[in-house]
């Protein structure tokens, strides 16, 4: 085989399906192999959305997401999807064009190190020759899934597509547990003590599918329990020991419950959504987790590392009959939010909007939310019947994640309804992949909370008791048309309005935006300001 036939073959095998990003012109021979091994190449406005997309493609299917970009440029915007699938813990492999051997030491156009550029953003870095095919798939592939999992990144210098090699499957050897020193007479010692506990559950758990682990613990010991954002879905809403989401709307309200606590337990709780120390009170904390990690100083901290089945066989030693915790407190914290949700029900402001969603979209619809202060809102008030019904980034928390996620959901889960809740600088940064969308013929809903202003960015600025500069989008319409890109424009400011524009697109087999103009007060009074 030659080499781009060799790759191509390998992703196959892998149960890779698509590889999303942007050609140049020493792409064509792997465009040509992709197509021949039935693999499809997802062509995108910007090389980041095809980074965004492989990332969610391996959330939503367990197998590494695939892109490719060019040179320079093409290398620099795929990039910050890199970055997006180190920090929010997905399996991705991105491969780049790169100059020829020849080349490496000549001044010549869009020439960058791409070894130094991805080093930092991606798990690993590799540039490929005749002599290594073999190897850096293996590796790439291994390293990419292993704990944490993250990108990795894989040079094609310009002039190897066409090389012939021998045609050998690859060998994944079975993953090697890593076994770690705990104290287990610690951790036992600090869970019988504990009276009050409070367990908080984040993103690893997420990842780990430790859902039906946790259902089944808390039918034998009822323990309040607080999520991230990213583990939202991972304990339904009505469970009585839900008590809500860290960092995003209303949070503060938790403090009711963090301050009856005597143990903070960390289930997967992975600190690159929200450190400990930015919530917890002064109580012990145990934390579980798959690796080792940084975590906070100080002697009231024990640690366990090591699979979900063993956190949940040390959790068994939670001394049951000792448990005092006053149930209502948890009741009492979820109708005191939901009251403060309802009292915005007077103007078509997010709150008011998010609610005619959930009313009028199916339940099981698949949503991507983008990053801004309607995130905020989604994360505590959007009721998720799964984890992966909400599709977010906290993490990495890039502008502009929403769209491209939502075409990845709809391309790897085709019956489902799939919308994109997004502000209007969300939507401006990935306003191309609308395109796309068109493209494949995609039926996704984009719901744009249109108010002119990067309105997070403003919320911050009036804490400080600044002048507000800098975050005016706009005036006027953003759209001011009946299509965008060829895309059908719903506007809507109205409640009436916007109820009739969601069972339109529900109706229609095509991407369609809504175009929600919004009244943005809500937010001033519910996104909590860090201390």
């Amino acid at each position: 085989m030659t080499i781009s036939e060799y790759i191509a073959d390998q992703l196959v095998r892998a149960g890779v399906h698509y590889v999303f990003g942007l050609p140049g012109g020493p792409s064509i021979p792997y465009m040509e192999a992709f197509r021949a091994a039935g693999i499809e190449f997802i062509l995108t406005s910007n090389e980041s959305a095809a980074a965004t997309m492989a990332d969610v493609t391996s959330r939503l299917t367990g197998i590494p997401g695939v892109c490719h970009s060019t040179f320079g440029p093409g290398a620099t915007n795929i990039s910050t999807g890199a970055g997006e699938a180190l920090l929010d813990r997905s399996p991705v492999i991105i491969f780049t064009s790169e100059v020829s051997d020849k080349l490496l030491s000549r001044t010549t156009q869009m020439k960058i190190d791409h070894q130094k550029l991805f080093e930092p953003v991606t798990k690993k870095s590799f540039r490929m020759d005749q002599g290594n095919v073999r190897e850096v798939l293996r590796s790439a592939f291994m390293i990419c899934r292993e704990e944490y999992p993250g990108p990795v990144h894989i040079g094609l210098p310009s002039d190897i597509a066409e090389l012939e090699i021998e045609a050998t499957d690859i060998q994944f050897p079975a993953s090697e547990k890593i076994e770690y020193e705990n104290d287990i007479a610690a951790v036992i010692s600090t869970l019988e003590r504990a009276r009050h506990p409070l367990i908080a559950v984040g993103l690893t758990a997420a990842r780990m599918g430790a859902g039906k682990k946790l259902l089944e613990f808390l039918k034998e010991c009822s323990v309040p329990v607080v999520l991230t954002p990213m583990a939202k879905g991972l304990l339904p809403e009505n469970h009585k020991c839900y008590a809500g989401v860290l960092f995003h709307a209303l949070s503060d309200y938790l403090e009711d419950i963090y301050e009856k606590t005597d143990l903070v337990i960390g289930l997967g709780y992975d600190q690159v959504e929200y450190n400990y120390e930015s919530w917890m009170p002064d109580v012990p904390l145990l934390h579980f987790n798959t690796i080792r990690t940084d975590l906070p100083s100080g002697p009231n901290v024990t640690s366990f590392f090591g699979d979900p089945d063993d956190w949940f066989r040390l959790m068994k030693n939670l001394n049951k009959g000792s448990l005092l915790f006053d149930r209502s407190v948890i009741e009492s914290v979820r109708n005191e939010m939901q009251t403060v949700f309802n009292g915005f029900s007077g103007h078509f402001g997010p709150v008011t909007a998010l609610r005619i969603l959930k009313e009028e979209l199916p339940v099981d619809s698949i949503i991507t939310a983008d990053v801004g202060s309607h995130l905020h809102l989604v994360g505590q008030y959007w009721d998720t019947p799964a984890h992966d019904n909400l599709i977010m980034t906290n993490g990495w928390s890039s502008m502009g994640f929403g769209l491209p996620a939502a075409l990845a959901a709809q391309l790897n889960k085709p019956g489902s309804t799939v919308v994109c809740i997004t502000g209007d600088g969300g939507f401006l940064m990935a306003a191309g992949e609308v395109v796309t969308a068109l493209r494949y013929k995609l039926r996704v809903i984009i719901v744009v909370f249109s108010d002119g202003e990067l309105n997070l960015i403003k919320i911050k600025q009036s804490w400080k008791n600044l002048r507000l500069y800098g975050t005016s989008l706009y005036s006027g319409d953003l759209f001011m048309s009946e299509r965008f890109l060829g895309v059908r424009v719903f506007t809507t400011d109205t409640e009436g309005l916007l109820r009739k524009a969601i069972n339109q697109a529900l109706s229609l087999d095509e991407p369609v935006i809504i175009n929600a103009i919004i009244d943005p007060e809500d937010y001033k009074w519910l996104i909590v300001r860090p201390d």
